[in-house]
């Protein structure tokens, strides 16, 4: 009988290792995912009062650097974000750490157990909210007060300057912002269009289904005037995003950026930003803070409008495994480095001297 066990413990042997194999890769790649998640700051849990309302936020603090710190107050885009967007800010709250700045974040009213919906606010709601959070953080011994800016993205682009408008603010970055509500709606249609290479008559159509929901939200039309004007062809359209479309729709930055005149402001455009037409906001950047002014526009050709690397959002596969295995790669090249380098200019007063 020997003859023929020998073999099969053979067998039992290559599979045994083959599992421990399989065990060690399993740990390895298990300790690589927890290391390019981990990041070099101290995160706490906060609650800010406002009004009658409160704001779950999270405060992201340098390690090991003298206080107080600067801070950096973020102000999302558009859709139900909370303070973290999903682990999204972290790479840049650790770029902020880096050059020696604290980060403040929040659930949006509605988001992760927060009170309150996110779709009842007006973009002036939006402002007080984040004037609000830099009151309270001025209030803190470890925050610079002096040095208190914001960051913002896409739809925050029609925040920052009316939060600059009620109180100061040392500086601005401001991510793919956009001006114009309604003319950012007609370009985003438009691109959409073209990527999906539709027909003329498609294009036609779905224009004239644009300018038939302008023509209500002019009128400030009632959710079921748009439901029976599009025969139920919402496309998602709830109630209450009407309503919060009603509320912004003629949102325009280009008055309110005078606000930011002054000010130090990063401006970062997306080469391939279907959202926002980014000539546009350079061009009313440019004219309303005027030449001289403190503005740094930079352009970051392969980036989306997340400024995510272009190649990389356009498949699942690779979103998937790069935000796992390496999450600051899934920004476009010199995203990160840019701001970190833009706060760090700053100097200690924090007005770039």
């Amino acid at each position: 009988m020997r003859p023929k066990t020998q073999p099969r413990r053979r067998g039992l042997r290559i599979t045994a290792w083959s599992l421990v194999t399989v065990l060690v890769m399993a740990a390895g790649l298990a300790g690589v995912v927890l290391w390019q998640n981990s990041y070099d700051l101290d995160e706490q849990r906060v609650t800010i009062r406002h009004g009658s309302h409160t704001l779950n936020a999270v405060l992201a603090t340098p390690k090991d650097l003298r206080k107080p710190y600067g801070l950096v107050v973020y102000v999302h885009g558009d859709g139900p974000i909370d303070a973290s967007h999903g682990d999204g800010y972290k790479p840049m709250w650790e770029a902020n750490a880096k050059a020696g700045y604290a980060s403040l974040s929040w659930d949006k009213p509605g988001v992760a157990g927060a009170p309150g919906n996110w779709l009842d606010q007006s973009m002036d709601d939006r402002a007080d909210e984040a004037a609000a959070a830099i009151a309270w953080a001025r209030a803190r011994p470890d925050i610079d007060s002096d040095r208190i800016g914001l960051w913002g993205a896409s739809q925050a682009g029609w925040v920052l300057p009316k939060i600059a408008a009620k109180t100061p603010v040392s500086f601005v970055i401001a991510v793919s912002p956009a001006i114009n509500w309604l003319r950012q709606g007609r370009h985003h249609l438009l691109a959409e269009l073209r990527a999906d290479g539709a027909s003329a008559a498609r294009t036609k159509a779905a224009i004239a289904k644009s300018d038939t929901t302008r023509r209500l939200l002019a009128r400030h039309a009632a959710f079921e005037e748009y439901v029976k004007a599009t025969h139920g062809d919402t496309d998602g359209m709830t109630a209450d995003r009407w309503g919060f479309i009603s509320k912004n729709h003629t949102a325009d930055a280009t008055q309110d950026l005078r606000a930011l005149r002054g000010i130090p402001v990063l401006l970062t455009l997306a080469g391939h930003d279907i959202n926002v037409d980014t000539a546009d906001t350079e061009r009313v950047y440019r004219k309303v803070l005027a030449p001289g002014s403190a503005l740094t526009v930079k352009h970051y050709p392969d980036g989306s409008h997340s400024m995510v690397d272009q190649s990389v959002e356009q498949s699942d596969v690779r979103i998937t495994l790069t935000a796992i295995f390496s999450p600051r790669s899934l920004f476009v090249n010199g995203f990160l480095e840019d701001q970190r380098q833009f706060l760090k200019d700053l100097g200690r007063d924090g007005n770039g001297s």
